[in-house]
């Protein structure tokens, strides 16, 4: 799994002081403070396959909105999310339904990210107290491996998450996803490296459950804009029941 480039916008100033500063680069490089981006989503099990085209903008921390524009079958369909507060419209029906957070964790779309991966409720940064575990090769070139653990006042799912950032450019190359019994969930790796807009990043991002062997969900990035202004009217349920 090669990854090579270096991100434009976090030029390589002394090393990181710990695990949170690694993090934080690797957040930065793949979200910056805004995105307005298009995506593929293509969801394989052993049975069938189907890839889902997305526009998606994002205000972080705080707001997130997903939109479907392909195939014609889910075209329309979009999840909002505004603070802790999450909303899926379906078209079909013309109806906005609310997720109860007892819902973050469920497959979003039959994909193996849920609705909390989608809208990026839940902050690796705030969430989690971070560690660097050690330094590994990957590819003849050093890594480290960075734990996040979830803080005791966090209300999140994951017993831990080990991150495989490369040291040469902070560049995500894995994250791993563990239950609270320390059981491998799922692994996420990173590749197809290139430019988008001002910074090099990894565009291709398949997610793999461990115990559903013969299933994934590739995410690819198809073009972005980073760091600008978006307008407030996108984040809004008006805006949400557009077609």
């Amino acid at each position: 799994m090669a990854a090579a480039g270096t991100a434009a916008v976090l030029p390589l100033r002394a090393q990181p002081n710990d695990g949170r500063d690694i993090l934080e680069r690797v957040e930065k490089l793949l979200w910056g403070r805004t995105v307005q981006g298009d995506y593929e989503m293509t969801i394989t099990t052993p049975r069938w396959q189907r890839t889902l085209v997305l526009k998606v903008w994002m205000d972080r921390p705080r707001r997130s909105f997903v939109r479907i524009v392909a195939p014609a079958k889910e075209a329309g369909i979009g999840s909002l999310r505004i603070g802790a507060e999450m909303w899926n419209y379906l078209p079909t029906v013309e109806r906005i339904i609310k997720i109860p957070p007892s819902m973050m964790l469920q497959p979003w779309m039959g994909s193996d990210f849920t609705n909390d991966d989608l809208v990026k409720e839940s902050s690796i940064l705030d969430d989690y107290a971070h560690r660097v575990l050690d330094s590994v090769q990957v590819d003849g070139q050093p890594a480290w491996r960075v734990e996040a653990v979830p803080r005791p006042e966090a209300a999140v799912v994951w017993g831990r998450i080990v991150y495989w950032v490369r040291q040469a450019d902070t560049m995500p190359l894995k994250q791993e996803f563990f239950s609270e019994r320390d059981e491998l969930v799922r692994v996420m790796s990173f590749t197809d490296v290139r430019r988008v807009g001002d910074r090099v990043m990894p565009t291709r991002w398949e997610m793999r459950p461990a115990a559903r062997p013969g299933q994934s969900t590739v995410i690819v990035l198809r073009q972005a804009v980073f760091d600008r202004p978006l307008d407030d009217e996108v984040f809004t349920q008006r805006n949400l029941q557009r077609r």
